[in-house]
């Protein structure tokens, strides 16, 4: 009882940014976010025009770092990483280069949190819509408040976007993550809008989903990391054998050195290298500090399923 008391204790710690105060490059004209509505999505306007390659390469990843009490060691920089090719694994980070699906599912997502620039990343999932994206709760929606101007960049490349950007119609969290952004339910979606007829998964693709898969599984993860010793410019992925958190959540555990701005990337059951696809089973979510080098997703059951359910239906 003491330990699960405890533990509801760390997971209720305010998440702190990896890279300290988000940038206010190009924030006077951006608008002061609105409260949040007392539901699980958000309406979102076209932020056509605003996402210049100055203001994606300039904005600051958004991820959480939760603490346990009494530890005030800040994040260890994660080394540089191995420029690889496929058939690797485990890998501990290092730039995709196995080209495939991946390379145009999975991108970066950019948005104005707090009236300043922010990122993270996302990926294109299978929807009867085909307009989904999958990402993490609190890249659209952190400290109580829905992030605005939000869009998804698949491929993206050092400040370009190779298959344009899709602006967000609506914004999506789970229910637990939209009433107490509950670090276990850390999962949230997009509609986006179609650019020239056609949709995202016409477009780049979409990835398939898998929910209550259970744990202890080998996966691969995708992000775009911007904090050191990434720089946001490239396609980085982990693979490994998972195991379930034993320390304070019920997520998913994977040795991975990605940093902020992964946050919101895929994480892949049954990954074939050749082809760059996979299941979807989770997102990156989170690290501990005095655990570095680790990332957590969260679990995929019924609530995310219905975070997807919910987007592919708009």
């Amino acid at each position: 009882m003491r330990r699960h008391r405890f533990a509801a204790s760390v997971l209720a710690a305010v998440g702190a940014l990896l890279a300290g105060t988000l940038s206010a490059t190009s924030a006077g004209a951006a608008p002061s976010p609105s409260p949040a509505p007392p539901a699980s999505f958000a309406p979102q306007q076209a932020a056509e025009g605003f996402w210049t390659a100055e203001r994606m390469r300039g904005a600051t990843p958004l991820d959480l770092v939760h603490v346990t009490p009494g530890s005030f060691r800040a994040p260890v920089p994660a080394g540089t990483g191995t420029v690889i090719g496929p058939t690797s694994f485990p890998q501990a980070g290092g730039p995709w280069t196995g080209g495939g699906a991946v390379v145009k599912t999975s991108g970066r997502v950019f948005f104005t949190f707090q009236g300043r620039t922010a990122s993270c990343s996302g990926n294109s999932v299978t929807s009867q819509n085909g307009s989904t994206v999958m990402t993490a709760g609190h890249c659209v929606k952190y400290q109580g408040s829905w992030h605005t101007n939000w869009v998804f960049v698949p491929g993206y490349n050092n400040g370009q976007a190779p298959y344009g950007q899709w602006n967000a119609t609506k914004t999506l969290a789970t229910d637990q993550w939209a009433a107490s952004e509950d670090i276990n339910y850390d999962v949230g979606a997009a509609v986006v809008a179609p650019r020239d007829g056609r949709t995202l998964a016409q477009a780049v693709g979409a990835q398939g989903l898998k929910f209550n898969g259970g744990y202890n599984k080998a996966m691969y993860a995708f992000g775009f990391p911007a904090a050191d010793p990434y720089d946001g410019s490239k396609l980085i992925h982990c693979s490994g054998n998972s195991s379930k958190d034993f320390l304070f959540s019920q997520d998913h555990s994977l040795g991975c050195n990605m940093t902020g701005g992964s946050s919101g990337g895929p994480w892949f059951e049954s990954f074939d290298e050749s082809t760059g696809t996979g299941l979807q089973v989770s997102v990156n979510s989170f690290g501990y500090r005095f655990l570095p080098n680790r990332m957590f997703g969260p679990y995929f059951g019924p609530e995310a399923k219905a975070v997807h359910d919910k987007a592919q239906a708009s």
